[in-house]
Formats: C-alpha cells, structure tokens, sequence
C-alpha cells in the first residue's frame, strides 16, 4: 500500500478509535498508535522520515509553547526537577532488572520494553544499539501502548479532581512567571504563520541533536531529535526576537504542529512496533503486558507520591513533571489533551533533559551488565 495513503488511514481510523469513551475514558491521539500496531502487525510500515518529522514537529512546538515560563519556572523547582527525572528513570530501570532476574525474561525484551512503557525512544535506540538486538524493539511494542495511556488519565478521576479548576489555578500562577518582551519595540513579522522561525528552530535543533557527550564507563549521549528541537524551541521561545526581527510563533501555528506533530510520530512508531510482536508474545505469554504495566505504573506512582507530598505540587504540574521524568513525548500528548492548556509543558521541559541522560545511561549499562 502507498506509504502516504496508509498514513491518512491510519489516521481517520485512529481518530474514530480515539473518540470513543469509556466511562468517560478515552484513547484520544492515541488511539492513532493502536491501529498503527495493528497495521506494523499486518507488514504496512511508514517510512522512518515521517516519524521523524512528526517527532521534530512535536518537540519544537512544545518548546515553544513552554518558552515563555520555562526558565522562570525551572529555576524556582530546579532541584525537584532533577530529583524527580532521576528517581523516576530509577525505578523504571529497577522494574526492568527484577524483570530479568526474577521472571527470566531476555535482557534485550525486558529493556526495549523498559523504554516502551517509558514511551522513550531516545532510550530504545540505546537500548538497540547497546543489545544489538531487534528483540528490544518487539519489546518496546509491547509495554509502549500501556505507557502511552498511562494514569495521566485516571489520576484526575480516581481523585475526582476538578480539572477546569486546577487548570485556571495554574494558568494564574504561571503567568506571574511569563517571560513578557518589554523593549516596546514593534518587530518585523517575516511571515504571519511564524513558520520562518519554526524553521529556525528545527534546523537549531537537528544540529544540537547530533552534538555527542562523553559520559563515564565509555558511554556517550546526544539530546538526539526529541531533546535538541525541544531545547531550541524553549530558548526561541524564550527570547521571542532577535534585534528587530521577531521569532515568535501564533499559537494557533504551533497547536496544529503539536498535534500533526503527534500523530505522525505515533503512527511510525506503531507500525515499526508492530512487527514481530504477536510471535514473541505466543512465546512469553500475555504476562508479558502486565510486566510491562508495572514498569509504567511504578515509575509514575513514585514520581506522583514525591511531586505531591515531598515537593508540594499542585497535581498538573505533578503530572507534566511525570511526563517529563519518562520522557513520554505520547504521554504529554494526552495530558495536554485532557487539560486543555499548554501550562503543564512548562514542567515536562524542565523534567525532561535529565530524565532522557538518565534513560540512555540505564539502557545501556543494563544492556552491558546483564546480556
């Protein structure tokens, strides 16, 4: 099937899938990656440059949209940021060693899906490249489509939290911290879409991605296309000009972008996770899902339990902080689905550099200690 028109089915079917509720519970976006599964199960693959793409359409919007109060609002929380990204990638790699010593699964398997049910795939290109494995791969496909629903959804209802409010709580206290451009200067608009400076901003961030880091053990680390675009699009959208040129984005431009963004991604990297899956699972059993469960749900009730009781958050930026610690780009996805405000970005960009250090060196050193 042409690869184009595969996308766009994928797409209208994912959308139906994801309109149906439950209770008032619903797949949303994500309902795009159930049926991309289903059709990466069939042999249908999207080519690599359209994740891709979506992906770096994705992150740079987000970077742009969390801008504005990310460097005002990370350095108020900064250690509660590092310490929830850390402890967080911890237990998801702790879930992952129990899972190989205590239920025998093959160490490639269990970290691909470490990384799924992390939704990381900076992590699970570690995690291929350490093993040498595509086992890791059918894994992340099994533990990704429980890491993508997550409790993102159920921890405002099982709380019965009033959503609309804490959302217009947090709207208030993040514009106190709102990086406003006071130079009373008027612009130049070099185009009224704001695509020259997301263009800008890609490029920036595909250059970033390919800087490598030399870490202990002989390890080594890129920000790689979900972290530099992210990092480009926070800086852009902090300083907001450049002399007299303007390198804003309408937030109308960057709504489509996240969410074209989204779906794109989530449709490469259900039908790459597809593949070879249902085989594995006639192998290991449908246990397989639940283990991947835990290591989704352990890493997000420890972050919760500490953002809350040990650093006092209000339960949205507990939750974008969560987002951030997995570095679950699909995760965020949803959260600013269920919200409807881009407020809680702010905490996942804050989250998100060291959680994704973290995923990597876990990925690896797992990868390297027990094959």
């Amino acid at each position: 099937m042409n690869p184009l028109l595969t996308v766009f089915i994928i797409g209208v079917l994912g959308y139906l899938l994801g309109s149906i509720k439950v209770k008032g519970l619903s797949l949303g976006t994500s309902g795009v990656l159930i049926v991309a599964l289903l059709f990466g199960h069939y042999g249908m693959e999207i080519p690599s440059v359209i994740r891709e793409f979506g992906l770096i359409c994705f992150v740079t919007a987000v970077g742009f949209i969390a801008g504005p109060v990310f460097f005002r609002n990370f350095k108020s929380k900064a250690l509660s940021y590092v310490v929830l990204g850390i402890l967080i990638i911890a237990a998801g790699a702790a879930s992952c060693v129990a899972v190989i010593t205590l239920a025998g699964i093959p160490t490639p398997l269990a970290v691909g899906m470490m990384t799924g049910a992390l939704t990381s795939t900076p992590g699970l290109a570690a995690a291929i490249d350490a093993t040498g494995d595509s086992m890791a791969s059918i894994g992340y496909g099994i533990a990704y489509p429980f890491g993508v629903i997550g409790f993102v959804q159920l921890v405002p209802k099982l709380m019965r939290v009033d959503v609309p409010g804490e959302v217009e709580k947090l709207n208030r206290a993040m514009a106190a911290n709102v990086h406003q451009d006071t130079s009373g200067e008027r612009h130049i608009q070099l185009d009224d879409f704001g695509f020259f400076p997301f263009m800008i901003a890609t490029i920036a961030g595909m250059m970033i991605a390919k800087i490598v880091i030399p870490l202990p053990a002989g390890a080594s680390f890129t920000l790689g296309t979900s972290g530099g675009p992210l990092l480009a699009g926070l800086v852009m959208g902090h300083f907001m000009h450049v002399g007299p040129v303007s390198i804003t984005v309408p937030k109308p431009t960057l709504e489509v972008l996240r969410e074209f963004g989204l779906v794109l991604f989530l449709m490469g990297a259900g039908t790459n996770a597809g593949k070879g899956f249902v085989e594995i699972l006639m192998q290991y059993g449908a246990a397989l899902f639940f283990l991947g469960a835990v290591m989704t749900l352990l890493p997000m009730v420890i972050g919760y339990i500490l953002a809350t009781k040990l650093f006092s958050m209000d339960i949205l930026n507990s939750l974008g902080a969560i987002c951030g610690g997995m570095t679950s780009t699909p995760a965020l996805g949803t959260l600013l689905a269920v919200t409807k405000t881009e407020a809680v970005a702010a905490s996942y960009a804050a989250t998100y550099p060291v959680a994704l250090i973290f995923v990597v060196l876990s990925a690896q050193f797992i990868s390297i200690f027990l094959m």
